[in-house]
């Protein structure tokens, strides 16, 4: 099924796994942030070992929700939860992919990678405060754009959204004022906008919509031609989102198994860090070893097999020494 109709939909069948040559289907929800590689991961694992595995793009919050249930056997978030929630949840965690969250623009005249956004200009924006594409403070960041005199429209998520957990969470650590009235989380009280559902709802309003601008995962924007703004980092300049940049992000990264990986990527140092980068984290019940070892012989075979993939989709695979460190955990906790 290809996934660049960016549709909310299944992603396969059953897993074959079951004794006594039955099937057990194996049902994952969640993120769709990730949704367009493990698409592609799916399929090829399809291929190599005739076994399919059915994912739901239903928003982080949708997936952390289901795999609480236990009405899905594993859930992926981009929202990483903290040791204590894992605890009460009785799950398991551990990262998958690296990748970024970039903003995208519907703005007559305006080409990819030439708009400019100062984290002020973001904040503003966002908190409604900057509300037409020729305002004074973007025309002077832009003086060799001819900026319309359009009316802005935000477009943010409508649903329990990881990507939004990232956005808002670098929009706290970026503007002191975001922190102080609106916060961060998986779903906030946006002061201006209009919400769309998923990562694929977003891209398609905004690509449909002139005047819009709105936040994705950098493949939905990729894979949909849309416009991407640069963005100001933490040290004061402004890059391009790419592979490159998102890595940079995470050279201070500390993957930690006793934390159960929780780690935060936003607002990183670094002259060439992109701003809002994030891990896709995989949520496991803690009862359900024989289900959960099926689950891991997937994600062991995209940890060999999945990193060209995940390059050309402009995802960052993990280390190595990472990917070590997550099967310890795999066989020192999850499977233990």
């Amino acid at each position: 099924m290809p996934w660049r109709k960016l549709l909310p939909v299944a992603i396969g069948i059953a897993l074959a796994g079951c004794g006594g040559g039955g099937q057990k289907i194996i049902n994952g929800a969640g993120s769709s942030f990730v949704y367009p590689l493990l698409s592609q991961w799916t399929s090829d694992y399809s291929k190599a070992t005739g076994i399919r595995i059915n994912y739901q793009s239903i928003g982080s919050g949708g997936g952390i929700r289901q795999v609480s249930a236990r009405t899905v056997d594993f859930g992926a978030s981009d929202a990483p939860l903290t040791p204590h929630e894992l605890d009460s949840l009785k799950l398991f965690q551990f990262p998958i992919i690296v990748g970024g969250v970039v903003p995208v623009v519907n703005v007559p005249g305006v080409e990819k990678g030439h708009l400019k956004l100062s984290s002020r200009l973001v904040c503003d924006i966002f908190m409604g405060k900057i509300t037409r594409w020729n305002d004074p403070a973007l025309r002077k960041l832009n003086p060799d754009l001819n900026l319309p005199d359009m009316e802005i429209t935000v477009v943010h998520r409508s649903d329990g959204s990881g990507t939004t957990w990232l956005w808002t969470n670098y929009l706290s650590k970026a503007c002191p004022e975001w922190k102080e009235r609106v916060g961060y989380g998986k779903s906030v009280r946006w002061p201006t906008g209009i919400g769309a559902k998923g990562n694929e709802g977003v891209a398609n309003y905004v690509k449909q919509n002139t005047g819009t601008i709105g936040y994705v995962e950098f493949a939905y924007a990729v894979q949909n031609s849309l416009v991407y703004a640069l963005l100001e980092n933490k040290a004061g300049n402004f890059v391009e989102p790419s592979v490159e940049a998102f890595r940079a992000a995470t050279a201070s990264a500390s993957w930690d198994p006793g934390t159960h990986f929780y780690q935060i990527l936003t607002w990183q140092d670094g002259d060439k860090s992109w701003p809002v980068v994030g891990a896709v984290f995989i949520l496991l019940p803690r009862e359900k070893k024989e289900t959960n070892r099926m689950i891991l012989d997937f994600f062991g075979w995209a940890f060999d097999n999945g990193d060209d993939a995940a390059l050309n989709l402009h995802y960052v695979p993990l280390p190595m020494q990472v990917k070590d460190l997550i099967r310890g955990y795999w066989k020192e906790v999850v499977l233990r």
